[in-house]
Parts: C-alpha cells; sequence; structure tokens
C-alpha cells in the first residue's frame, strides 16, 4: 500500500531537507514531488496572483496558493502513487497542508517549524551564495508581503499538522521524530523487502545521531540544514 505524507512549513524552515532526507532512506521506495515545481508559468499574466516587487515590477506571487497549478500537483502525486515499487510519496512546498489537491491525498501530515528570523536568514544566505542576489531586495520583499503572505497561507496550516517537527533541529533528529508517524509505509517497507529475501534497506532511524542503512548504490544523507 503506498501512502502520501505530506510536509509544510514555512521559506527555509528545512522542509526539503526533511523530504530528501526521507528519500534517501531508500530511494527505490520513496517518491518526491516538489510543490515549488508547479508554479504556474511566470510569464503568463492571466494564470497564478500577481504582485509589484519591491523594485517596482510586476511579478507572480510565489508566496501565495494561487500561484500553484493544482490539477498539475494533483496529477503528479497520482503518477508517483502509480510508479511500481513506490511505498511512499513526499509532497513538500509552502502550501502542501494548504492545497485540497493535497491534503485530501495526504495520510500523514508535518509541518517543519522555524522561527521566522532564522528562515530569513537561511533565506538571505542563500539568495546571496546561489543567486548572487543584493539581500536588501529580499529584505524589502519580505517587509512588503513575505511577512504577511507567510501569516496568511502557511503559518495557519500548521494546525491541520499531525506533526510538527522543529526546524533548527539536526536532519537526523528530524528523521527520527517523523519516521514513527508513517508506521504503515514502514511496515510495507519491510514486508516488501522481506518478500524480497534480503532487506536492502532500512526506512527506520534508530535514534538522533544514528542514520537508517541507505539502500545500495544510494547516495550518501545530506548534510544538516544549516
Amino acid at each position: 500500500m503506498t501512502g502520501v505524507l505530506a510536509v509544510a512549513g514555512g521559506t527555509a524552515s528545512g522542509k526539503s531537507t526533511l523530504a530528501e532526507a526521507l528519500s534517501l532512506q531508500c530511494p527505490e521506495s520513496v517518491a518526491l514531488v516538489h510543490l515549488d515545481d508547479y508554479y504556474v508559468p511566470a510569464h503568463d499574466p492571466l494564470r497564478g496572483v500577481w504582485t509589484v516587487s519591491a523594485d517596482g515590477h510586476a511579478v507572480l506571487d510565489w508566496n501565495h496558493p494561487g500561484s500553484i497549478d493544482e490539477t498539475a500537483v494533483a496529477h503528479a502525486i497520482d503518477a508517483a502513487l502509480l510508479r511500481p515499487g513506490v511505498l511512499l510519496v513526499v509532497v513538500e512546498g509552502l502550501f502542501a497542508l494548504s492545497l485540497s489537491s493535497v491534503v485530501r491525498r495526504a495520510a500523514w501530515r508535518v509541518y517543519v517549524d522555524t522561527p521566522d528570523d532564522i528562515r530569513l536568514a537561511r533565506k538571505i544566505l542563500r539568495k546571496i551564495e546561489v543567486q548572487r542576489q543584493d539581500p536588501r531586495l529580499s529584505l524589502r520583499n519580505y517587509l512588503q508581503t513575505g511577512r504577511d503572505r507567510h501569516a496568511a497561507h502557511v503559518a495557519p496550516s500548521r494546525a491541520a499538522a499531525d506533526l510538527v517537527v522543529d526546524g533548527t533541529a539536526s536532519e537526523a533528529e528530524m528523521l527520527a521524530a517523523v519516521m514513527p508517524l508513517i508506521g504503515l509505509y514502514r511496515a510495507a517497507a519491510r514486508g516488501a523487502l522481506a518478500g524480497t529475501g534480503g532487506a536492502r534497506c532500512d526506512p527506520y532511524p534508530r535514534g538522533p545521531g544514528v542514520r537508517a542503512v541507505t539502500c545500495p548504490g544510494a547516495p550518501a544523507p545530506a548534510r544538516d540544514a544549516a
């Protein structure tokens, strides 16, 4: 039986780190759906929700759930559920606990909770290091719309979570918190592996600081989120 785990949280909360770490526990049986891949086209002013950036340009509002193509998200989840060998589909994104197309498919719901100042610092560092963006633009956008959008569309979804995870914890600690929640997946994974004549991976970390054994040939788990 295949189940869906929805992982939500604010920008730079650590939700992608958690989702990818879950996938690395056994890549052959876990499929990832990143909601960031399903925004409507940024060049089509007739779709999505638009706003004015701090630099005065009209832009797609990346912090509004109305800018996500829910039909495409639903198709992606359903396709992942049908993939042979997949026992768990992890859907992660700002609105994983806000979009009906995700919530009604989710067997388990997790919210990664991280203080706003830490999230903002992580985001600015990422903008500087990866995109070489002037941090002043990120700060102005945050003050102009980002903070209010989080309060309106992301933070309230915390109440819908089965489990709230501390986004300042290490990757191993977040995994140890989440894995007991998805016991159905764990049991199914063990049953499927037993049928192969030998355990190729263990989907259950034994505790903080101790990682599960990954499948042969799988990449090493990512470093803890900064």
